[in-house]
């Protein structure tokens, strides 16, 4: 996070040491200790929540493009449904018999030849 050298260290060691004295130090390390885990564990709790709330934005723009893919192939599927029942409904209409007047039997046919 910061980029102090070991030089650097030594340097703010002495003059806390010159400061503080030495019967304070080891208290004032120690509170400066745990004051430094609670700002790591802060900014990794930051740093967490910051990828959750990028995973789950991920994840709903994933739900919706997949919706709307499903939606897509909804309406290919009803169009290839209605394109079938149109040709299926055109292959009855071809083969349907035609019943015109002169071709149709009469019912004196019917009883004279029972087939």
């Amino acid at each position: 996070m910061f980029d102090v050298a070991f030089s650097e260290m030594v340097v703010i060691a002495l003059v806390a040491l010159i400061v503080i004295g030495p019967e304070r130090l080891p208290q004032v390390a120690r509170t400066a200790g745990h004051l430094w885990g609670r700002v790591q564990r802060y900014v990794t709790t930051v740093k967490n929540d910051i990828s959750n709330e990028m995973d789950i934005e991920a994840a709903s723009k994933m739900k919706q493009e997949f919706l709307q893919q499903v939606d897509e192939v909804g309406q290919e599927v009803k169009a290839a449904q209605l394109t079938l029942e149109q040709q299926i409904l055109q292959a009855q209409y071809r083969q349907a018999p035609s019943l015109d007047v002169a071709d149709a039997p009469s019912s004196n046919d019917v009883k004279n030849n029972p087939s």
